[in-house]
């Protein structure tokens, strides 16, 4: 690691905003499971230390700590929530039950100047999740700010240590982002480190010396991650690497054409693309219990990839689409033995494979994926695409899944996506798709009764898809759409706008 900053994981839903806030000022940000060593920590040479909000309570008799000696090494630390707690706990303060607990916006005021707080107003709006608080300072520390029920903020110049109860990662916090920034700048005095073309640079280096003249094999969906690594890829070692795309019969309308055509024709890629669509919906017949459609579309596509992989000689790497996202969730912050999830692109793949990974984007956040693409040459409305379920429109296709229903739903879902476009509303919506629905409704068209299927448009905004409302899309807009897709879709002829949030209702249907 270059100099940056640690960000410790007690188990925050917010974790990785942390860390994507820091690398957007420039500094190279990383984050590990609370329970990593001191000895670990401070062999990645870190300017400074943050440590994270968490579920738990610090007075728990198994409660999420780190080694008191952390306090001890002179680099600057920041608790935020769960993380002001800890420090308070282990450096001689107290820790209560609270009251009432904290959620959502409360109102922050400073009580004392501090460089953590420089140019914040004396009021300002901030995010709370806290239900236990700090009820008495450790000894050394002086109080800067309270919120409407607890201390909110305090600091310990002379150690550099500073804890906030509220959440500055996140943007609800009015003036999160420059507390944020005094710490890795003028507390820390992190420099500038990290630059994505420094980064492509440096991963075609590392992947050539890495692969030599040995082949990669990768298993390209047409999704950003596995894109941007087959094109990082490519441009380290050309021909040496083979892609297979396992075209499901899943995918959104004439999506099959356009990854060949793209990243075969455009880039000169070596792609085999295997048309299993007719297997996809033999295995799918009859299933409409969205997990075991799920585990049925990731198995067979582990299937077709590694018959196509063993038809390939001499091949020694398999590269993933693994993004640091990944790499995180598949770290546990209750311990090595209670895994949260075992990430993997292709799904697992079989034990006689014995191929090395090569995972060339694993460090990097998806903002910053999307970033890397463009760099690449990438066309921009393949990077910033609306997220895409693994499992397609297996999962769009509510109940069981025929060829027949998802071609009605590939045309229903390309007039939604094409008129967003038209009406420049594709990017002020984050992510954007037609359901179809297992009820049919008796319509007329014509002089002809109709009993066709229903279809539902589901449209959100969200920042980081961890909450979500619905689009505030136009009558007019949606008229527009529903008047398309009942006139040019055989076999629709209902449309309904789905105007729930997250939570409690999720993004996607299934």
């Amino acid at each position: 690691m270059k100099n940056g900053i640690i960000i410790l994981d007690f188990g925050s839903q917010y974790n990785q905003l942390i860390g994507r806030r820091i690398r957007e000022f420039g500094v190279y940000a990383e984050i590990l499971p609370f329970y990593t060593p001191l000895d670990e920590i401070l062999s990645h040479n870190p300017k400074g230390i943050i440590l994270s909000g968490g579920p738990s309570s610090v007075n728990a008799p198994d409660a999420n700590l780190v080694e008191k000696e952390l306090y001890e090494k002179g680099i600057p630390v920041l608790g935020i929530c769960y993380g002001m707690q800890v420090t308070a706990k282990l450096l001689g303060g107290v820790v209560s039950e609270g009251i009432k607990g904290e959620y959502g916006k409360s109102e922050f005021k400073i009580s004392k100047q501090n460089k953590l707080l420089e140019g914040v107003p004396e009021n300002s709006t901030v995010w709370m999740s806290h239900f236990d608080e700090v009820s008495q300072l450790p000894e050394g520390f002086e109080l800067i700010g309270t919120s409407t029920n607890s201390i909110a903020c305090m600091a310990n110049d002379d150690r550099k240590i500073y804890a906030v109860q509220f959440h500055p990662e996140v943007s609800h916090t009015e003036y999160g982002s420059e507390i944020i920034k005094h710490f890795v700048f003028d507390i820390c005095n992190c420099e500038k480190n990290w630059e994505l073309t420094d980064f492509i640079q440096a991963e075609i280096k590392r992947i050539k010396e890495k692969v030599g003249n040995k082949k990669v094999i990768l298993g390209l969906s047409g999704g950003v991650d596995s894109s941007v690594a087959a094109v990082l890829i490519h441009k380290a070692i050309g021909n040496q690497l083979t892609c297979i795309f396992v075209d499901t019969g899943l995918l959104r309308k004439n999506e099959g054409d356009k990854v060949m055509q793209v990243y075969g024709e455009h880039f000169h890629m070596n792609i085999k693309r295997v048309n299993a669509e007719e297997r996809f919906f033999f295995k799918l017949k009859g299933v409409d219990d969205p997990e075991r459609k799920r585990k049925i579309i990731g198995n067979e596509f582990i299937q077709v990839f590694d018959e196509e992989a063993h038809k390939i000689e001499n091949v020694d790497f398999l590269a993933q689409g693994t993004i640091y996202p990944d790499v995180i969730e598949s770290q546990s912050v209750k311990g090595p033995s209670a895994v949260i999830k075992s990430h993997h692109n292709v799904g697992g793949l079989p034990d006689e494979m014995k191929l090395e990974l090569l995972e060339p984007l694993r460090e990097l956040f998806k903002d910053e994926v999307r970033k890397v693409g463009v760099e690449l040459g990438i066309p921009e409305e393949l990077v910033y695409r609306h997220p895409f379920p693994g499992p397609g429109l297996g999962i769009r296709v509510l109940g069981a899944v025929d060829e027949e229903k998802v071609k009605i739903l590939q045309e229903a879902d390309d007039i939604f996506i094409e008129e967003l476009y038209k009406n420049d509303l594709y990017d002020k919506v984050s992510q954007a798709f037609v359901v179809l629905l297992p009820v049919k409704s008796v319509g007329v068209m014509g002089d002809e009764r109709t009993y066709e299927y229903t279809a539902v448009v589901r449209s959100a905004n969200t920042i980081d898809f961890m909450t979500a409302t619905w689009s505030k899309l136009s009558y007019e807009f949606l008229e527009l759409i529903s008047n398309r897709i009942i006139n040019e879709v055989k076999g629709i002829n209902r449309v309904a706008y789905d105007i729930s949030s997250k939570p409690p209702a999720t993004i996607e249907w299934e």
